[in-house]
């Protein structure tokens, strides 16, 4: 189904945690954040602005939801509820492997450490929605009880246009001809985007920066660009970690590649800087979204199953009332599957990693401390990123790996021990230590934000898709005794909450290595019903449009995975 969107306002999102809760126009709080700038952009905006950029969320199994409470998890007793969900919540996190074997060779997938990363990246495209606290999704609240279906499909806003338009990378693009300069035109140099430089020595003489110098000392553009430590980026979320922020990188890089390319391949179509960055930033666009779904989709999802829908059209997810609409079982549960396959430590490259001079592998903390978006930024000792932590993506690409470290986590239900005290929340010395535990818990906040929220069961919304349940003996296959007992407790193993069932789904019937029937078709339909119901999308070119009508790698091969993105943004040789 095609339809006509309203254009996309690119908007920047500045000082905005990872996915921050949006409120509608009518409410207090979302008139206070739009006064003080707080978390929502760069810019001084209006409430009516802010309304008027912002996208809905809804349930796809309206039906579902119109039975709240009967598909939904038990609530004659929220109490109970919420503390078997916090057991639960706890239990998910594995304790940490013995100290002689930090690779948890029995939890790692046939993913490699990309995907993780990458599929962070594409949330941060469509979706700002999770985890501010605020009157309508406060789970540190007490006598936490689940919202109305009706309440949170009105109230509850997304400040990304859901289309995978990289508007997080371009904003609303550069200033051409115009006193009134775009919201994005700092992140522009020209019609290029700007790329900052890794650090060539530290700042302390008395500490120099350890290690080989990364890459060769000709190519040190290497870094987000930066103002006192801050990225120019479209999304604050991107500097979040070190991975996505290198990962982002590689797009700003990719673009400027393609400039290069359209002005060199294409020297008489496009006429005027407006016409080639217009070109490039479509091209770019559309080799993104093939990506998204031959590459991404195809590597993350149960083989097939983006093919039929791909190929069969989307029988759940399409516009409502001629509106593009994010799904709240997506975005609250179902996408949420990544959390499981971040790694503890990872290969990062020849100075943290395998053979390395320096450490023998990047523990998760260190990815947090060597971001602008750190208590302490690059570790105090330079203003930008150092050479010695710019990546080496072979390490986090190779399908045929030999090494386990060089493979993400399995999509399973237990989760990597960093993952119990989160680096990045929960540390605000003005509240209570009872919610700064809430908060630092990333499986009990998905568990909590996914009652409050009124997510369906992972039973009903199987039903509704037409997919086998899982029994109760595969709920609690492989568990340990206290998630079983959280299970038995919550009255879970009849009516289980959405994010857990689809972490268990993967896990008993996909070994971990993809997620499962139900996960797979729900995060197929909503990314490839997305790209449907954008007009400008490349599955809605007339003729068509597949990578060898695009920009090609130096050799003449079309650019059909990650791989070759990374190789065409020179990122990976």
């Amino acid at each position: 189904m095609r339809l006509d969107r309203k254009p996309a306002a690119g908007r920047v999102l500045t000082g905005i945690s990872h996915g921050g809760h949006v409120l509608a126009d009518d409410s207090p709080e979302a008139a206070r954040l739009a006064a003080t700038h707080e978390g929502i952009t760069a810019l001084e905006v209006s409430e009516a602005e802010v309304v008027d950029n912002t996208t809905p969320f809804d349930y796809l199994f309206p039906e579902l939801a119109a039975q709240f409470p009967g598909k939904h998890l038990p609530n004659d007793n929220p109490a109970a509820v919420v503390a078997a969900l916090k057991a639960l919540g706890s239990a998910m996190v594995e304790d940490p492997p013995p100290a002689a074997d930090p690779l948890q060779p029995l939890a790692n997938s046939t993913i490699p450490p990309v995907y993780t990363y990458w599929g962070q990246f594409i949330d941060h495209d469509i979706t700002a929605n999770t985890d501010r606290d605020s009157e309508l999704s406060d789970i540190t609240r007490p006598n936490l009880t689940p919202l109305q279906p009706a309440v949170v499909a009105e109230q509850l806003r997304n400040l990304r246009h859901p289309a995978l338009n990289l508007d997080s990378v371009y904003g609303d693009g550069p200033t051409f001809d115009s006193q009134y300069p775009t919201e994005a035109a700092d992140l522009y140099d020209g019609i290029k985007l700007k790329v900052g430089t890794a650090a060539a020595e530290s700042n302390d003489p008395d500490r120099p920066i350890g290690g080989v110098r990364i890459p060769p000392d000709d190519d040190l553009e290497r870094d987000l660009p930066r103002v006192d430590k801050k990225a120019l980026i479209g999304d604050d979320r991107n500097d979040e970690n070190l991975i996505i922020a290198q990962f982002h990188l590689a797009f700003l890089r990719f673009h400027n590649a393609t400039v290069d390319w359209v002005q060199a391949n294409e020297p008489d179509t496009y006429g005027g800087d407006a016409g080639v960055f217009d070109r490039a930033r479509e091209l770019v666009r559309w080799q993104y979204q093939w990506l998204v779904v031959h590459d991404y989709l195809k590597t993350v999802t149960l083989s097939g199953v983006a093919d039929k829908v791909l190929l069969g059209g989307n029988k759940h997810y399409e516009p409502r009332d001629g509106e593009v609409y994010m799904p709240l079982e997506f975005s609250v549960a179902g996408y949420r599957f990544g959390h499981s396959m971040v790694r503890a430590v990872y290969d990062y490259n020849r100075n943290f990693g395998r053979g390395a001079n320096v450490a023998p592998n990047a523990s998760f903390f260190l990815l947090f401390l060597f971001t602008g978006n750190a208590a302490r930024p690059f570790g105090g000792d330079t203003d930008v990123l150092p050479f010695n932590w710019i990546i080496e993506w072979n390490r986090m690409v190779d399908k045929g790996a030999r090494f386990p470290d060089q493979f993400a986590r399995k999509i399973e239900t237990r989760l990597t021990p960093p993952l119990r005290d989160l680096t990045n929340r929960g540390n605000d010395p003005s509240l209570p230590p009872e919610v700064r535990q809430i908060l630092k818990r990333l499986a009990t906040s998905n568990l909590l934000r996914g009652y409050l929220l009124a997510m369906p069961t992972g039973q009903a919304v199987a039903e509704a898709m037409g997919v086998p349940v899982l029994s109760s003996r595969e709920l609690q296959q492989d568990n340990n005794p206290v998630v079983n007992d959280a299970l038995r407790d919550g009255g879970f193993l009849d009516r289980t909450p959405l994010w857990y069932y689809l972490l268990k789904e993967a896990e008993v019937r996909a070994n971990g290595n993809s997620l499962g029937e139900l996960g797979s078709r729900l995060v197929c339909e909503t990314l490839i019903g997305q790209l449907r119901a954008d007009p400008d999308s490349y599955l809605n070119q007339d003729g068509g449009w597949s990578p060898e009508l695009g920009v090609r790698l130096p050799n003449g091969d079309p650019i059909v995975t990650i791989g070759d993105f990374l190789r065409f943004a020179t990122v990976l040789s």
